[in-house]
């Protein structure tokens, strides 16, 4: 049965707490949910088992700590305490039927060809190779998916914090998904801890004007949370995305995600991330953004400081909502120094 994990802070103080409707249970003796992980995985224990034995601390309220209206806040529901570093957070795209005609219509804006319909680019023919190859028999290994980097664990951003458009950058666009967390044994065999919302966050305008600008539209800040959902269902998961302006909603839509929702099975896309000897570090945590259905910027919308943006999907916990924020423009370049 799956339950709901919850990492809070009061500033000086860290728990981990067992989500029970209106309540928030604090497990005794961790202070993170990578310190769990670490004494299942030694004592070869199961984690569900350890969170509900664990679950006999101070009782808090979850409506207080969401609201804000408590000393406790939200802190992304997973991370290496001291060591961001060794927390690395990717994804795979084209895994929705949904993203992958939003991408096709993205980059035909782009070729000059006389008839657009009759083009294919790219990204079509990587999301149909998904199609045809992406969920093969058990024991057989389909076609990679389309791969990227976003950066280590000092990208992700906790429940209610903003997610950043850099200096640099073109645009801000949320991505709502799932995303899957890990975790290296010490033999280096990767385990799935649970998978939580998110919202992975890209420059659509940059990666518009060539499709070969997709890494470095995915170098920027993530969200995920509030909840780790452990033993969590992945086969057919209704949810929903909303992008709120000076109080009101301005774009929303019905998403779907899960593999009845997509052309590469879950085994499929952790293989092609895993299959890595970089990617199996001991000790190391990976989160595995899964893909979106539906993006706002697909319908025109452009993110602006202030837009609140929502994520929630069914058995997912309370909704993921953040800020935006904009940096101040800069045409200065970074300069490198010389120590020779």
């Amino acid at each position: 049965m799956a339950i709901h994990l919850v990492q809070i802070s009061d500033g000086s103080t860290r728990r981990v707490a067992l989500v029970d409707e209106p309540q928030l249970r604090c497990l005794t003796n961790v202070t993170s949910i990578y310190e769990l992980t670490q004494r299942c995985l030694q004592s070869w224990q199961s984690m569900n088992e350890q969170a509900r034995v664990l679950a006999i601390g101070e009782v808090l309220s979850y409506d207080e700590v969401y609201e804000g209206r408590s000393a406790w806040r939200l802190l992304s529901p997973i991370d290496i305490p001291g060591e961001p570093s060794r927390l690395l957070v990717a994804g795979t795209g084209l895994t929705h039927l949904g993203s992958a005609r939003q991408r096709q219509a993205m980059h035909l804006a782009n070729q000059r060809e006389p008839k657009k319909e009759e083009v294919l680019t790219d990204s079509m023919r990587m999301f149909q190779w998904g199609v045809e190859q992406g969920r093969p028999p058990a024991g057989v290994i389909g076609i990679a998916p389309e791969w990227f980097y976003k950066g280590d664990g000092s990208m992700l951003r906790a429940p209610f914090e903003s997610l950043d458009i850099p200096s640099h950058g073109e645009d801000g666009g949320e991505e709502a998904e799932l995303a899957g967390v890990y975790i290296i044994a010490a033999d280096g065999v990767p385990f799935r801890i649970g998978i939580a919302q998110g919202n992975e966050f890209s420059d659509h305008k940059f990666e518009k004007r060539n499709y070969l600008n997709l890494a470095g539209s995915k170098l920027r800040t993530c969200s995920l949370g509030p909840e780790l959902v452990l033993g969590a269902d992945f086969t057919d998961i209704a949810g929903e995305v909303r992008i709120e302006r000076d109080g009101a909603t301005l774009w929303h839509k019905n998403i779907s995600s899960g593999e009845q929702n997509m052309c590469h099975s879950l085994a499929n896309l952790e293989h092609h991330h895993f299959k890595f000897a970089g990617h199996r570090q001991p000790g190391a945590i990976h989160v595995h953004f899964y893909g979106a259905d539906a993006l706002s910027f697909g319908d025109g919308i452009i993110l602006r400081e202030g837009d609140i943006a929502e994520v929630r999907f069914d058995g997912f916990g309370r909704p993921l909502r953040n800020p935006i924020r904009e940096e101040l423009k800069s045409n200065q370049p970074v300069r490198v120094h010389s120590l020779a």
